[in-house]
């Protein structure tokens, strides 16, 4: 589109009538906002067309929930397009792996009698659909991450506070849901350059230091050393369960599949510590900030309000644990979620967020990684986390993991699923 070759007013018709053929069915939009995405597309043709630059150009996008366009700035200044508001969690449930579309309750595309996780559903469900290859997320629990993780995408949260956030807990972070590590990058090069106000050079986007972690022939370099001074491949340490929480035998081994796969192809360099990782389980210190933060709206009979100090006392205790950690290694892998996607009656009584919102807390970057299929016929995830702002090495370590170790999922095919 840049070139010229194709218009963006077709490709995101295409996107469009794609989404009108297969949403009925799958439900990952709430509201499609048809005839503002083809005026948009067609302003983005000429702009291209005057000779303006634009590193995105008429690449369709969804966007999380009917206010997301206002966290999606710098992606349609770089030219993308918005062709709707994709579905979030409904009322009447405190759970928040699911979610209502304009045609229903959102289904997962590899199976429609399972969820897609949540909270970031629809946004999800559209980019393994193939509806469109790019969505914003908002990440407080794993909203991100989990919904990625049961997609069979990527999904990336940010470092907290390294872009604005409208949630006043300080838990949530923005973050990308996309088909390719590679979308997700050109996503993340758009979104710094805006905050760090470079500029594009030599027809592409400026990145800085955000492109210091790219992949190179299948190996990550980390700029510098491995964490044990020796030059490299970053560094990782694979935790089945963080020293809390107990996964299921099959989300576990297949993530520890992806971990072997990734050491073997070069991509990392798999640690064994003398000391596994253990961390206090999150679950009463995010239950509390959460309630204090919000007067209680959320969870208020998961917590006495006499616990709420002691509680929260736990996320001092992991920071302290995590920095001992990365000052040891690149990365963290574990599993994304302890099991795989439920039914649309709800989660029962496990959390899915148990192996994700330790880094909400943390506000560690984490992202989300195809693993494998389960037995049941739908993905799951392997979660790398790394330290505070690099997030471009986690993304050049899923680039490398697309291209090196060949664990891309295909597209989910809806109409023939659901």
């Amino acid at each position: 589109m840049r070139e010229g070759r194709l218009r963006a007013v077709d490709v995101v018709s295409g996107a469009l009538e794609r989404i009108r053929r297969a949403d009925p069915q799958v439900c990952a939009f709430a509201e499609v906002w048809e005839e503002a995405a083809v005026a948009a597309a067609r302003a983005v043709d000429g702009r291209v067309a005057a000779g303006e630059w634009l590193p995105l150009a008429g690449v369709p996008i969804g966007v999380k929930g009917r206010n997301g366009l206002r966290a999606a700035g710098a992606l349609i200044g770089a030219g993308c397009v918005a062709v709707g508001a994709t579905a979030v969690p409904g009322p009447g449930t405190p759970w928040q792996t699911w979610g209502l579309g304009a045609h229903g309750r959102t289904v997962n595309p590899w199976r429609s009698d399972r969820t897609p996780g949540g909270s970031s559903a629809g946004a999800a469900a559209a980019v393994a659909a193939g509806l469109v290859p790019l969505a914003t997320g908002s990440d407080g629990a794993g909203s991100v991450r989990i919904p990625a993780a049961w997609c069979g995408i990527v999904g990336l949260k940010a470092t907290r506070g390294r872009f604005p956030s409208a949630d006043r807990t300080g838990l949530a972070a923005p973050g990308v849901l996309a088909r390719y590590a590679a979308d997700a990058q050109a996503y993340w090069r758009v979104v710094t350059r805006v905050a760090d106000a470079d500029a594009p050079s030599r027809g592409r986007v400026a990145t800085g230091a955000a492109n210091a972690d790219a992949p190179s022939r299948g190996r990550v370099a980390t700029g510098g050393t491995d964490g044990f001074g020796v030059p490299g491949r970053p560094t990782a340490v694979f935790s089945p369960g963080l020293g809390y929480a107990d996964p299921d035998p099959e989300p576990l081994a297949l993530a520890r599949a992806a971990a072997a796969r990734l050491a073997d192809a070069g991509v990392v360099r798999l640690l064994r510590p003398e000391v596994p990782l253990r961390l206090e389980d999150p679950a009463p210190a995010w239950l509390a900030l959460r309630a204090r933060r919000t007067g209680g709206a959320v969870a208020p009979a998961d917590i006495d309000p006499a616990d709420v100090e002691p509680a929260v006392t736990v996320q001092g205790v992991n920071d302290r644990r995590l920095a001992d950690f990365f000052a040891r290694a690149d990365l963290l892998l574990t599993p994304t979620t302890p099991h795989p996607p439920h039914g649309h009656a709800g989660p029962g009584e496990r959390y899915s967020t148990a192996l994700t919102w330790a880094f909400n807390l943390s506000g560690h970057p984490a992202i989300s990684i195809p693993a494998g299929v389960g037995t049941d016929g739908c993905p799951a995830g392997l979660q790398a986390v790394a330290t505070h702002g690099r997030e471009a090495l986690l993304l050049a370590v899923a680039a490398a993991a697309e291209e090196e170790t060949g664990v891309l999922l295909p597209p989910a095919r809806p109409a023939e699923h659901c």
